[in-house]
């Protein structure tokens, strides 16, 4: 039996040597935030010994601020670089990794796709919008062949992995049988809105960086793309160009599916699409905003698809269709992630200026 004197003296040695440990790892904690590794003061991070250039970080930083004229705090701005560097970090460690597999984009791929983004400008309006972003041409190139390169070697170590099958289709579809019954109609959507609502020409979001000034502006735009529209140009084509809803111009003005009760809350909207065919387009329509429902701009619709009301059965392509896409894309950002942080775990990263930030918000 222990006496109480020995257990008052294996909890002090106990104490002690607890205390020992803290203050030791306290003294080497010390030691090496103290400490500050030899590298290049334009260096802000390496990866496997490659460097990342602290102007990388501040271009990007610069263009992310855009025309605000908010100023962050010091604090806010810290850690807007830090995101903006852990993503420099995982794109290098990804290039790294393409490069291993030989699969970084050839010089005929960039110019393939660097084509392709060019061919709606002429050359002064390419240059305009390489100037509104604060890019130089090296600079999209290097963005093209980036993002090409990761699309390479996602698709060999990702989508290459992914197999939906009839069955997987099926268990999720009697899983989630409900979702595809509709209770009401649905119409699946495009739209190309323009308004003379104050605006960077840089923000709207299509690909010409086409925004209406003022009220008249706004009414000659609209006419001119219905005319066009009526002698047959593509709408997605056209919403991509000049559509300056930010949210929908990208995707060729697509809305997705929205229910008849949504579109009757605009019974004027609602009237016009009613009574389209599926391909079809609408007159001009009035946009309203504000609380005196005042005329802010103007919007075309496009009828892509009517879906009636009720269940949707499982040999509908369009229903298997919809499940094969979820079932892909959640398997895909699964895998990707797991891939990623299997990246990161394998690479040698350095983040100096993560050091930095930590040793100057200690004081």
């Amino acid at each position: 039996m222990t006496s109480q004197s020995d257990s008052s003296g294996a909890w002090g040695a106990e104490l002690f040597n607890g205390k020992f440990r803290l203050a030791g790892l306290a003294v080497a904690l010390a030691f090496c935030l103290g400490c500050q590794k030899a590298h290049d003061a334009n260096t802000v991070a390496t990866v496997n010994g490659k460097g990342i250039e602290r102007s990388e970080v501040e271009k990007i930083y610069e263009n992310n601020l855009g025309e605000s004229h908010q100023t962050p705090s010091k604090v806010q701005a810290e850690i807007m670089r830090l995101n903006i560097l852990r993503q420099l970090i995982d794109e290098e460690i990804v290039m790294q990794r393409a490069a291993k597999q030989n699969l970084v984009a050839t010089d005929e791929e960039v110019s393939d796709r660097l084509n392709e983004i060019k061919a709606p400008f002429t050359q002064e309006e390419f240059q305009k919008r390489l100037d509104s972003q604060h890019l130089t041409l090296d600079d999209l190139k290097r963005e093209i062949r980036r993002n090409r390169t990761e699309e390479k070697l996602f698709n060999k170590e990702i989508t290459s992995r992914i197999n939906i099958t009839d069955a997987d289709i099926a268990a999720y579809y009697n899983e989630h049988k409900a979702d595809f019954n509709l209770i009401e109609p649905n119409y699946h959507l495009a739209q190309i809105i323009v308004t003379a609502a104050p605006m960077a020409p840089q923000q709207v979001g299509n690909l010409q960086n086409s925004k209406a000034m003022n009220e008249a502006d706004a009414k000659r735009k609209i006419e001119m793309l219905h005319n066009r529209l009526e002698s047959g140009e593509d709408f997605a084509a056209l919403a991509m160009n000049f559509s300056e809803n930010p949210n929908t111009a990208g995707n060729g003005g697509d809305m997705g599916f929205v229910s008849e009760s949504q579109l009757r809350g605009d019974p004027e909207v609602y009237a016009a699409i009613a009574k389209l065919k599926p391909g079809q387009v609408t007159d001009i329509l009035p946009v309203y905003g504000g609380p005196s429902k005042q005329v802010a701009g103007y919007a075309i619709y496009k009828l892509i698809d009517r879906e009636v009301a009720g269940q949707r059965q499982l040999n509908d392509p369009r229903v298997q269709q919809t499940i094969r896409q979820q079932l892909r894309d959640s398997r895909e950002q699964l895998l990707k992630n797991a891939f990623l942080e299997m990246l990161r775990d394998q690479a040698r990263v350095e983040n100096y200026y993560a050091e930095e930030v930590f040793r100057n918000g200690a004081q």
